[in-house]
């Protein structure tokens, strides 16, 4: 029999349907893989038992015929996602042992559509981190490796446990949340598909927030077809967000005809960046010559407000992530530190908050109430908005000449854990994928290839807002050309 770990959605969905294998054959494959997979550290949570009931389940709606598309379909969770009774800590000690008494919008759909859990995974505390080195769980490991060389590696973040059981087949298809860059530099730093939607796609109802503008949830998977399977079950208008636009969701799978021909994709000058690997550019003209081999146009466009994207995000992103971490004060749930005697309400508040959160989170609500202050707000806080818009009218000025636009996904392969201890040297990391939040777009990485060390290198696609469908269209034209096919050595 095939590997059952190896195979995509849309391949896993046609052989239970078959009757090649049942659901409970499938996610007991992948609970064999998440228990051998502990040297990763990328699942927080193993949700096993619940596994095999739900996978029960799907193979009773598959023997009835009621088979949606994710129906035994095995995924991770990540942990910024509201679980009905299962711990979901945001990786912060804030929120130690907290179990939602509902569940996110997101799983609910999930769910609903016959998707199996495996658990929840790991990631940077409260989104807040490009290399999943400050959860509470501390830090995850890609399962890809150097040539020759046994530094571990960072899977990206802040979803890096997402990417890192994707990566080492420990579940078809994982959740992750992208604020910056969340979901598609993590991509592409362990050879995975990651699709950021356009903000208001997917409901953000139940999911633990960072910065509410910025923040969208989004999938991890193996191809774009299935990130096409999982954002139809994944994307819905929600009643309970205020925010999720009241758009219809269009059959995502449908539009992957992979023709381009007459399509127009823009190449930003402002992307070449200094310090930025040359192998990353190879990769890039490439794939723009990739696209014009199948009928598609190369055309040049300016994004001149780029190089103020980097630092107009880190004074919204704080501000907004100081206003909603206000909320964990030691009283309503999640951790309460130890007072002493004659202690009041100031110092479970001060205690609460220096105990439960990590520096990296400190630093930030630090930095955010600092341009949110009556003296600093228009000097900065204003000011970063009135970039923001800028950024905005960029692309819409872009979008008027071309379909969509081909980036690099990060600057460099993924690197060592340790060894950007330097703040700015970390932020740096998001310095291609944080325009696409501010402006509310959509995104998505692809794998491009192989470093010289043998590391993967991703593409960035972004498109016009709600226009998924021919995001995905012209991702799965550029996947077809590349070819990427590599897995990372089993040494764990």
């Amino acid at each position: 029999m095939t590997d059952l770990t190896s195979l995509t959605i849309a391949d896993a969905r046609s052989k239970l349907r078959a009757k090649e294998f049942s659901a409970t054959e499938l996610t007991e494959a992948f609970i064999g893989n998440v228990e051998g997979g502990d040297a990763l550290n990328a699942w927080c949570e193993k949700t096993s038992d619940l596994a095999r009931e739900q996978a029960q389940t799907a193979d009773a709606r598959l023997a009835e015929g009621d088979a949606p598309s994710l129906c035994g379909i095995p995924l991770g969770i990540k942990d910024l996602f509201c679980t009905n009774g299962i711990r979901s800590q945001a990786g912060s000690n804030i929120l130690e042992d907290f179990k939602p008494p509902y569940e996110s919008t997101v799983t609910s759909n999930l769910w609903a559509d016959g998707a199996v859990m495996l658990g929840k995974l790991s990631m940077d505390e409260f989104a807040m981190g490009s290399s999943n080195e400050t959860a509470c769980y501390g830090p995850v490991i890609n399962p890809w490796r150097r040539k020759g060389d046994d530094t571990k590696l960072t899977p990206g973040g802040s979803s890096g446990g997402s990417s890192a059981a994707l990566a080492a087949s420990m579940a078809m298809a994982t959740t992750g949340t992208d604020t910056g860059g969340s979901i598609r530099q993590p991509a592409a730093f362990t050879g995975t598909v990651g699709l950021k939607p356009t903000w208001g796609r997917v409901s953000r109802w139940g999911i633990v927030a960072f910065a509410s503008s910025l923040d969208q949830a989004g999938p991890f998977t193996r191809t774009v077809r299935d990130s096409a399977i999982m954002l139809q079950s994944m994307a819905s208008v929600d009643e309970k967000d205020s925010t999720s636009a009241d758009i219809a969701v269009p059959d995502y799978e449908a539009a992957l005809t992979g023709d381009v021909k007459g399509k127009r994709i823009g190449i930003p000058k402002e992307y070449t960046v200094d310090g930025m690997s040359a192998e990353i550019t190879k990769f890039w003209e490439e794939g723009a010559e990739y696209l014009r081999a199948q009928g598609a146009e190369i055309v040049e466009i300016s994004l001149p407000h780029t190089k103020y994207a980097l630092p107009a995000y880190y004074i919204v992103s704080p501000a907004e992530c100081s206003s909603n971490l206000a909320r964990y004060d030691g009283v309503r749930y999640g951790k309460r530190a130890e007072l002493a005697q004659g202690d009041g309400i100031t110092e479970l508040y001060e205690k609460t908050r220096a105990e439960g959160f990590g520096d990296e989170v400190k630093r930030r609500i630090m930095i955010g109430t600092y341009v949110l202050s009556a003296g600093y707000y228009d000097a900065y806080y204003t000011r970063a908005q009135k970039v923001r818009r800028l950024i905005n009218r960029d692309f819409e000025q872009a979008f008027e000449k071309v379909d969509a636009i081909l980036t690099p996904t990060t600057p460099s392969p993924a690197f060592g854990l340790g060894e950007k201890s330097d703040p700015l040297e970390m932020y740096l990391q998001d310095i291609f994928t944080v325009t696409v939040n501010m402006a509310g777009l959509p995104g998505i990485s692809i794998p491009a290839g192989l470093s010289s060390d043998g590391l993967p290198l991703g593409l960035q696609l972004i498109g016009k807002a709600f226009d998924e469908a021919n995001l995905l269209n012209t991702a799965y034209a550029l996947e077809t050309a590349l070819d990427f096919t590599a897995m990372p050595e089993k040494w764990w």
